[in-house]
């Protein structure tokens, strides 16, 4: 069947209905973006544009910083390994926790379309049912008996809640506000996800150095026991000669394990960061030597940082959203106004649904004003202010950590560099010093003593380099990371899934 609405029904609702819209204020503060902070520089002192080189060492390239330059979105392609690059992909394809949060993003989209549906929009409804009831004729003051009959309707039923405060925009401002929190996060995951993959890997590569150097350094300390011991049979060095440097083997022999280990737990956390189990992994290894330091750095202005990184970006979000709940509640101490009608037909007979004479229709209209909830709805009000308040709180730390981030970040590159060259600089003097001093002892020039001593030089010294070589990879990761790491240059979303089974399991037709 179907039901016509008589043109002054249908003029009744659309006055209503426009003038609910057109006459609707949303209360509450209207939001106000943040300042970023007013400085001109991270740093308390200015720093060097060229970082200082260390020439023939992995992480000893030239670096330099340039000013206002963007960041590249897969800037991690800068080091120039094509497994670093493979093995990020895998990650941004099967990471878990990226997948969540880009499950999350289309939920609070959805619960968007949610409150636009259910504020903006009136409710309609279609019902019918079918009765038979047996009446006295007492219930109309009659004296006759009583009536058995059937009685068929069908209704088509609106509501709608006029706008007049700004309540509902306010509320789909929120749900749009936490959609956009959402989405921050899911950058973040992004980011924070690109970052570790390329810290992890690049402290794979240093655990991997640091054995090798170990194994090295393990075989020269061996071997040299054994000449110590051949020299006890003749008499030319002391038992003590002997222990010590047995002792020296072992220590470097813990040392082994220890670094087996750490190696072994960098590749498990590889395998987790791109979805595996440990045992599935297939990591590929990574070498220092085999990463390329990116030469430009790219130095963005101080006051483009708070639209550059997604932990700022989200927090100024949520600001934003405990802003329009502040509204929302506001808007719940005054009137609420409602429209409501309905259109239908009713019968004694099936047939005579279709009739000229079974037409019915309401329209109504209605206000309620509230007057005593128990200081509930005061209370509510209340609440969203210190929400909003503790949302400012918590932006301005968030802004504040953005920068010592970047400022650390910064700091740690320049006395990097020159740890680098510093520590390489210690690594040659002591290996060369070493050599000369065993071959002095094996010849009976240099004492025993001396060659343990400068045994355990050189062993400090290799590990301290390939400990700063690692931290120049990791520092340059972190300087991209804490400037936000270009994610507004990428093309395509940041979770890109290979397959998502049942995808469309838990959609549902309609619009409901």
């Amino acid at each position: 069947m179907v039901l016509s609405i008589s043109p002054l029904l249908r003029s009744h609702l659309l006055v209503l209905i426009s003038t609910g819209v057109l006459s609707a204020c949303a209360v509450g503060p209207d939001f106000k973006q943040p300042e970023a902070p007013k400085t001109s520089s991270y740093t308390e002192t200015p720093l060097s544009k060229k970082l200082t080189p260390a020439p023939g060492v992995p992480g000893g390239t030239d670096q330099e910083f340039v000013e206002g330059a963007d960041i590249e979105a897969q800037w991690w392609e800068l080091y120039k390994s094509p497994e670093l690059d493979a093995l990020i992909k895998r990650a941004l394809e099967q990471n878990p926790n990226l997948g969540a949060a880009d499950a999350a993003l289309r939920a609070a989209q959805e619960n968007v379309n949610a409150q636009i549906g259910g504020q903006y929009f009136p409710s309609i409804g279609v019902g019918a049912n079918a009765l038979r009831q047996k009446q006295p004729s007492a219930v109309y003051g009659m004296n006759y008996g009583s009536d058995t009959y059937n009685l068929y309707n069908t209704s088509v039923n609106v509501t709608y809640k006029l706008d007049v405060f700004g309540g509902a925009r306010r509320a789909v401002e929120g749900a749009r506000a936490q959609a956009e929190v959402a989405q921050f996060q899911l950058e973040g995951a992004y980011l924070s996800l690109t970052a570790n993959v390329v810290t992890s890997a690049v402290k794979e590569a240093a655990l991997r150095a640091q054995m090798q150097a170990t194994e090295e350094i393990l075989k020269a300390q061996t071997n040299l026991a054994e000449v110590t011991e051949k020299q006890l049979v003749i008499g030319t060095v002391s038992k003590v000669d002997v222990t010590s440097q047995r002792t020296l083997v072992s220590n470097s022999q813990v040392d082994l394990f220890n670094y087996e280990r750490n190696l072994a737990f960098a590749r498990n956390q590889l395998a987790v960061l791109v979805g595996e189990v440990p045992s599935n992994a297939n990591i590929a290894k990574f070498d220092l030597a085999n990463l390329h330091l990116p030469e430009k750095l790219p130095l963005s202005v101080p006051s483009s940082l708070v639209r550059q990184r997604p932990d700022v970006r989200a927090a100024e979000a949520q600001l934003k959203a405990q802003n329009a709940f502040v509204g929302v509640a506001t808007a719940n101490l005054l009137p609420q106004f409602n429209i409501t009608g309905s259109i239908g037909a009713a019968s004694l007979t099936s047939n005579g649904l279709f009739g000229p004479n079974s037409a019915l229709w309401t329209l109504g209209g209605g206000i309620l004003q509230p007057l005593f909830q128990g200081g509930a709805l005061l209370a509510q009000r209340r609440g969203a202010i210190a929400n909003y308040e503790l949302a400012a709180f918590q932006y301005q730390a968030t802004v504040l950590n953005a920068f010592q981030e970047v400022a650390n970040a910064l700091r740690a590159l320049e006395t990097g560099a020159q740890a680098l060259k510093a520590a390489s600089d210690a690594e040659r003097y002591a290996y060369e010093t070493l050599d000369l001093v065993q071959q002095q002892y094996k010849l009976g020039t240099a004492s025993y003593l001396a060659v343990l001593y400068y045994q355990n030089q050189y062993q400090q010294a290799k590990v301290k380099s390939v400990s700063a070589q690692a931290t120049r990879f990791s520092d340059t990761a972190a300087l991209f990371a804490a400037l936000g790491g270009g994610w507004w240059n990428r093309e395509g979303p940041a979770f890109k899934p290979k397959d998502i089974a049942n995808k469309d399991q838990n959609e549902t037709s309609g619009n409901n």
